[in-house]
């Protein structure tokens, strides 16, 4: 009887994988990889904030004296602060990413047949993808950068250094409180930083990590450690690029914070030329040791579980997927492929 049900059960999941659009199946691995990958580097997330945008409380006891204050004064809980709008913003941003590479790399191989596929490809692609998701999911990441700059003090419920009005109680009060003092123009503060660095930086990881799978013999590409790797030198190259645009951005989405009696706020050049001028050039690299700590595990594994989670979900390769778009399109049939219609991209 349980050998039937369970016989059933497996049918159904069939089915139901054999009728689910290939672009569905793409959001549902990308944003498991990135809420998995986020997860698991968020203690390393938040000491990075702190570096970034608290310069002169954190900077000056390092980062295991960093993690102690933290532990002492907030406990274990305290390194997951603004973790929950980190998670709720990575799974859709995760989910678009990498659902937006694979229906951009489509498009242009539809739109141009005879187009060099390689890492190239995939450069541009990623570029295009990483601005869309950015676009899509940015005020949760500026609420996220809010939250995890809050520092409690051991002996005080007040948060340090802000006002009372500036304290934020969760995502929905954070939320609110922006919207109220800024509208939708503070909701996206610091943006421009982000797509500066995001197209450089999407584009750079999956160019190098398809540059990295393409070296290995195919009798290993689908080992775990492979993937790992592959995905960990991606990262490593591509935010090293692109770090102090990361720094920027984490400083406009909190000036209001730093200085709030500071009337008006400065934009993504005069925040640059502030951060040199103030604090010497190599602010714009502050964190990027514990980043690269972050970077490493983060993309490694986010790579490796949506690779995963593609062979799981029975998502044609992409070649597979090229092919049958280009053929149906030559000989005037609709794809079987939902997911390859340009205008799902758009």
């Amino acid at each position: 009887m349980e050998k039937r049900e369970g016989g059933g059960r497996r049918m159904a999941l069939d089915g139901v994988l054999e009728t689910m659009p290939v672009f569905a199946k793409e959001l549902i691995a990308g944003g498991l990889a990135g809420g998995f990958a986020k997860t698991v580097v968020a203690p390393l997330e938040r000491v990075k904030i702190l570096f970034q945008t608290r310069r002169a409380e954190f900077q000056s006891i390092g980062l295991f004296g960093s993690f102690n204050k933290i532990a002492k004064t907030e406990g274990v809980l305290g390194f997951y602060r603004g973790n929950g709008a980190s998670v709720a913003r990575i799974v859709p941003y995760a989910a678009l990413h990498y659902m937006a590479y694979e229906q951009y790399r489509r498009w242009i191989i539809l739109s141009n047949p005879d187009v060099t596929r390689g890492p190239l490809l995939d450069l541009v692609a990623g570029s295009f993808a990483g601005g869309t998701a950015v676009l899509f999911t940015y005020p949760l990441d500026l609420v996220r950068t809010k939250l995890a700059y809050q520092v409690v003090e051991l002996s005080k419920s007040s948060v340090k250094g802000l006002h009372q009005e500036h304290a934020y109680r969760g995502i929905s009060d954070c939320f609110t409180k922006i919207y109220k003092e800024s509208g939708i123009r503070g909701l996206y503060r610091g943006v421009a930083p982000s797509l500066y660095g995001i197209f450089p930086y999407a584009g750079l990881k999956f160019y190098f990590y398809e540059e990295m799978k393409s070296r290995v013999p195919e009798e290993h590409k689908m080992d775990v450690m492979v993937k790992l790797v592959c995905g960990s030198i991606a990262g490593l190259f591509g935010q090293t690029f692109t770090y102090p645009l990361d720094v920027v951005r984490r400083q406009m989405q909190v000036q209001r914070l730093m200085a709030p009696s500071s009337g008006e706020m400065k934009g993504t050049m005069e925040t640059l030329a502030m951060i040199i001028k103030k604090q010497g050039w190599k602010q714009l690299f502050s964190g990027l040791s514990i980043n690269y700590l972050k970077v490493v595990p983060s993309v490694a594994i986010g790579f490796t579980v949506y690779d995963t989670m593609k062979s799981y979900l029975r998502v044609p390769s992409r070649d597979d997927t090229t092919v049958d778009v280009i053929a149906n399109k030559r000989h005037g049939q609709p794809s079987s492929l939902p997911s390859s219609d340009p205008s799902i991209v758009a």
